[in-house]
């Protein structure tokens, strides 16, 4: 994604930012300005070189490669700033490291720009705050000790305040560049980065006062170790995610090879689960959960016999009885998969129906798991929505009117209209999920989705029950 596939709100945002970053940092660099660049120099540098092993590859593999994986590892670095320097020269020791810091999604440059940006301000704003409240006073220097606990004050609203800019810059963008709603963008965002950032705070704190000592900015370093362990611990939870996720995609790409027909479509349920979860205002922790419930939600047809898959036929009564054992075959598949979590009833339950006739058990409304409800909107749609060997993919407005008609009944309406909404907002993109589209000219029919009239096509002959899919869709 280059420059211009950046909305214009973004753009004009990420724009403010920066120009509100300079503003906070120029000061420093008017002469006049007693700016201790000593002391901006060795936390700007400590922060670049901690910086660094996550952008070099050869210097991450020579660290045993437990190089940290996400932004905020070294926070407590930059939080040293604000509580030793001056709100403007504080400022400046962000933007080294930010513009080394490795950023993984494009575009890069832009990414790389904003986090300074977003950096230079929330440390500018705790350094302001620290300096009111004469954190540096307390802090104490050489021989004159910290005047504890008072000094928790100060350290500890700085902190609060560099957590509450860096929330309300992230909710703002995921505002103007993903589309969400202000209220979905903001959600959460403070309360779970409140703890890590407390955490940080102590750290960084911990450092100012070492740094302060008769010993100096030597005994500072210190602190670098226990923080590069929780560094090393949190690159062994990614290391377990990328695991989690390497399981994932060998048990996909096992239901796709098995059942060619639906090739693409775990991928597409996955993603419009997320869809309407976000406009539900889900937690994040969630999120990824229903993705992988979204994705895996047909793996139980790994158990069902290869020729009942591809049959071109009608289906007989004795077959379409195996079809629907393949919910149950996938939560058994899954069930010793302990970070599946929610996601195991979703497998179980998505074609349950609020009215009590879907299957396996027969749920009806609120029984129903919500999770599962969730992936039943998102597997109908896609299903309506691909373009397949046996049938012709529906307008997605059709494919929303069929959701809606059948709201109430088979499907959880309070879905049905987050799905409604994401797609005014962000759209989709629809794809051929076969291995061959149809040939130039054909006219095939529709996914049965609901019990709608229309031509007799192969695999698909049999009389079905209501919203009931081809083998290839289940």
């Amino acid at each position: 994604m280059g420059v211009m596939a950046i909305p214009r709100a973004a753009r004009v945002y990420i724009g403010c930012a920066l120009l509100g970053a300079a503003a906070c940092g120029l000061p420093a660099l008017r002469p006049g300005a007693q700016t201790p660049w000593g002391t901006v120099a060795l936390v700007a540098g400590l922060y670049a070189v901690c910086e660094l092993p996550g952008r070099c590859p050869l210097l991450g593999r020579a660290l045993g490669g437990s190089v940290p994986m996400g932004a905020g590892s070294f926070f407590p670095v930059l939080l040293t700033s604000a509580l030793l320097l001056p709100p403007s020269a504080a400022a400046l020791t962000a933007l080294p490291g930010a513009l080394l810091a490795r950023v993984e999604q494009r575009p890069a440059g832009v990414r790389r720009v904003w986090r300074a940006g977003q950096l230079v301000l929330a440390v500018w704003a705790a350094a302001l705050v620290a300096t009111v409240l004469s954190c540096e006073e307390v802090l104490g220097h050489g021989a004159h000790t910290p005047d504890f606990p008072y000094v928790l004050l100060p350290a500890g609203v700085a902190v609060l305040t560099f957590c509450l800019v860096l929330t309300a810059l992230d909710g703002g963008i995921r505002w103007t560049a993903e589309g969400l709603a202000a209220r979905t963008a903001w959600r959460g965002l403070f309360l779970r980065a409140l703890a890590p950032h407390a955490v940080h705070g102590l750290a960084g704190l911990m450092m100012a006062v070492l740094w302060r000592s008769t010993y100096g900015p030597v005994a500072a370093l210190f602190v670098l170790l226990p923080m590069y362990i929780s560094c090393w611990v949190f690159a062994q939870y990614h290391r377990e995610r990328a695991a989690h996720q390497a399981t994932i995609r060998a048990l996909v790409q096992a239901v796709d090879i098995k059942d060619t027909y639906t090739r693409g479509h775990s991928e597409r349920v996955g993603r419009a689960s997320v869809l309407i979860a976000r406009e539900l205002g889900m937690e994040e922790e969630r999120l990824e959960i229903l993705r992988f419930a979204g994705i895996l939600h047909d793996v139980g047809k790994l158990g069902v016999p290869t020729r009942v898959l591809r049959k071109d036929g009608p289906l007989t009564p004795e077959e379409r009885r195996i079809i629907e054992l393949h919910p149950e075959y996938g939560h058994e598949m899954i069930r010793g998969i302990g970070f599946l979590g929610e996601a195991r009833a979703a497998i179980l339950h998505h074609h349950e129906k609020m009215d009590g006739s879907g299957y396996p058990y027969g749920l009806r409304g609120g029984q129903i798991p919500e999770f599962a409800r969730v992936v039943a909107v998102a597997d109908a749609f896609d299903a309506m929505t691909s373009t397949r060997s046996y049938s012709r993919a529906r307008p997605v407005e059709k494919a929303v009117a069929e959701l809606e008609r059948c709201a109430g009944t088979h499907f959880d309406p309070r879905m049905v209209r987050a799905l409604v909404r994401a797609l005014d907002r962000h759209g989709w993109q629809t794809g051929v999920t076969a291995d061959e589209p149809p040939p130039p000219g054909t006219v095939a029919p529709e996914a049965p989705v609901v019990p709608t009239p229309r031509p007799v096509a192969r695999r698909d002959t049999a009389p079905e029950p209501p919203l009931a899919r081809p083998q290839g869709t289940a």
